[in-house]
């Protein structure tokens, strides 16, 4: 929740910004049985642009985000001016391989598992603000205070016993036993017709397009491995993603 923040602050001069909280994210809904597709998120996208945004438009997107992007783009290359994904490439093929080494009986299994073991277990509760910002610290060490603390306290609930829990739904860590298709997401990026910027942070479990092969399936696009980032390269190294993002979009 609000961790698009110092971006949209920085943009905002020379751009109209719409940051929406996906839903099971921040301060929209959670879904009733806790099945979040990519799909449902795809289509929330699809209606907030065709309802309340003019098109072409530029869609920037981290992780999960970025993945939504890259496939609505292949999906409306026509409403897509440029786009930038940070990490949303999904898991790398190495990923990939290993999340496959078991049987689809086997996968849905651990999926049934894994439901079960998230239904009958409470969220987390924090005594303070302090406590949860720690574990901030603790998950992203590039974090500096002020936005670990910016981040925790628009990312936290209080609870009616006074207690804090992070607003987004656990259910959203599942992933569903179909598992990541390549070639129906590359099959999407092949139709993405516009400029695109695939950013990576080398400290990150993600692997480098370039390396693994998958920038080869996009038309136009560049890769930037920034050095001392991990996953969330836009809060890790903020003035550096800023810089090639801002000279992206104006070329």
């Amino acid at each position: 929740c609000r961790n698009w923040d110092w971006v949209a602050e920085a943009l905002r001069e020379d751009y109209h910004i719409i940051a929406p909280d996906l839903r099971g994210h921040g301060d929209s809904q959670w879904m009733v049985g806790g099945t979040y597709t990519i799909n449902d998120f795809i289509y929330d996208i699809a209606q907030l642009i065709h309802q309340a945004l003019p098109t072409p438009l530029t869609i920037i997107g981290h992780s999960l985000g970025g993945n939504i992007a890259l496939r609505y783009t292949g999906l409306y290359p026509e409403n897509v001016r440029k786009v930038v994904a940070i990490e949303g490439l999904g898991p790398s093929p190495q990923m990939l391989e290993d999340m496959e080494a078991g049987s689809q009986p086997e996968r849905v299994r651990n999926w049934i598992d894994s439901l079960r073991d998230l239904s009958g277990r409470l969220p987390r509760r924090y005594q303070t603000l302090e406590e949860a910002y720690q574990r901030m610290k603790t998950e992203n060490p590039h974090l500096s205070a002020e936005r670990a603390h910016h981040l925790t306290v628009h990312g936290m609930n209080q609870n009616e016993d006074g207690t804090y829990s992070w607003k987004f739904d656990n259910y959203v860590r599942v992933f569903a036993p179909r598992g990541f298709d390549m070639e129906e997401a590359g099959e999407l990026w092949a139709q993405i017709d516009c400029p695109t910027l695939l950013f990576r942070g080398t400290e990150s479990w993600a692997s480098d397009p370039h390396a693994d092969g998958r920038a080869g399936y996009f038309k136009d696009a560049r890769v930037e491995n920034i050095e001392k980032a991990g996953h969330w390269v836009h809060h890790d190294q903020l003035d550096e993603f800023l810089r090639l993002t801002r000279d992206f979009l104006a070329d």
